[in-house]
Order: structure tokens, then sequence, then C-alpha cells
């Protein structure tokens, strides 16, 4: 699987496109990043939670085995603008509130299962609100021309921000499947290059090919 057939099958698993997808794509940091925004060891143990429970280990390996917390935190400061970082950071929070809301509890003293009625909740809402983003953009169309027609050359649109979960859930994705542990334990590992072989066997439930790149 490489990236781009990745980023694809992230945005139709999370519904929006993928936040700073083109610099993962091109390994390179984004100049408009944000300032790095501090992340605490709490936080990225609360991420690797996150991750695992996006997805879990059973017969493979984990996102918590991928130490998805870390990869999150080098993708939002290199890749994420500063009005997303600060909605992925906010959303931290947010996403513990509904926790406690939801369950009683902190997202970290919560039961597997808690936690994963919570996120279905979650990403239910997150796709819900990307199905917004047509009317918003055409809004702010509509609003730059009528501030140019008024001579406010100046005007920008506003950028849409995606919902923290769907962030949270693109970086869980695309940094298991780019890690070591999802590419050779998740999905059935070749090196790159390997040898061709036109009449390879395939048996149903088999799991798909992964190489490096």
């Amino acid at each position: 699987m490489d990236r781009r057939e990745l980023i694809k099958m992230i945005a139709l698993a999370t519904g929006t496109a993928f936040v700073g997808g083109e610099f993962f794509l091109s390994g390179c940091k984004n100049p408009e990043a944000g300032t790095s925004m501090e992340f605490t060891q709490d936080d990225i143990a609360f991420l690797d939670e996150v991750g695992e429970t996006i997805l879990p280990k059973t017969n493979t390996p984990g996102a918590k085995d991928a130490k998805i917390g870390e990869f999150m935190r080098t993708m939002v400061n290199d890749c994420y603008t500063a009005s997303d970082q600060k909605a992925f950071h906010t959303g931290i929070a947010k996403l513990n509130d509904e926790c406690n809301k939801m369950h009683s509890t902190s997202f970290m003293k919560a039961t597997p299962e808690q936690r994963k009625s919570l996120l279905v909740k979650l990403d239910s809402e997150a796709k819900e609100y990307a199905g917004k983003r047509p009317a918003f953009d055409a809004e702010q169309i509509k609003r730059e021309k009528e501030e140019h027609e008024k001579g406010n050359s100046g005007f920008q649109r506003e950028k849409w921000t995606a919902h923290y979960f769907s962030m949270m859930k693109q970086l869980t994705i695309s940094g298991y499947f780019t890690s070591e542990e999802g590419r050779k334990g998740a999905l059935r590992y070749t090196p790159v290059p390997g040898k061709i072989d036109a009449d390879l066997p395939y048996k149903k439930g088999d799991r798909a090919f992964a190489g490096l790149d």
C-alpha cells in the first residue's frame, strides 16, 4: 500500500480530506506550520489509548505498539497549520469531557467498551460535521465576492477546520499503516523491490500487501 492509496483510504474512512496530507506524501514540513505546541507525556499516553481504541491489538499489533501518540505529535507539529494545531490540542480536552458526560469517568479510566462506544459516537458526529463543508465553502466564496465588490480586496476566506476526532482517526490510520508494526503485523509484508509473481494464489480473508516506500 503506497501513501497515495493510504490517503484515499483515510479520506473515505473519515469523510473528509486528510489534514496535512500533502506534507505526509512529500515528507516535507509545512512552511505554514504553527509554532510547535507542547505535548506532555500525559497527552502522548492519552493519544496512544485513543489510537488503540481505533486499532486495537488482536492477533496483530495495535496502534499503541506503533507508538501512535508520538507519531501524532510529530505530524501535528510539522504538518498542521496553527489553527489545525489549536483544534487538535483543544480536541484532547473535548474528547475527555465527552467521555465524562457519557460515562461519568475520564477517558483514561474508562473501560474498553466505554471508550469504544464514545469513539463510535464521535465518529458519527465528525462525519456529520464534515458533510457541512460544501455549504461552508460556498458561503465563504459568496462573502469574498461581496467584499471585493465593496472594494475590500484584503478580505480572506475563513479556513475550514476539520473535526478533532477526524484528525485523530486520520493520524491513527496513517501512522499505523506506515509503521513497521503495521506493515509487518497487520499487512502481508514483502520488501521492495521484490520478486514479481503474476500468478500469486489468493484466499478470501488474506491481508493486503505492504512494502517499504
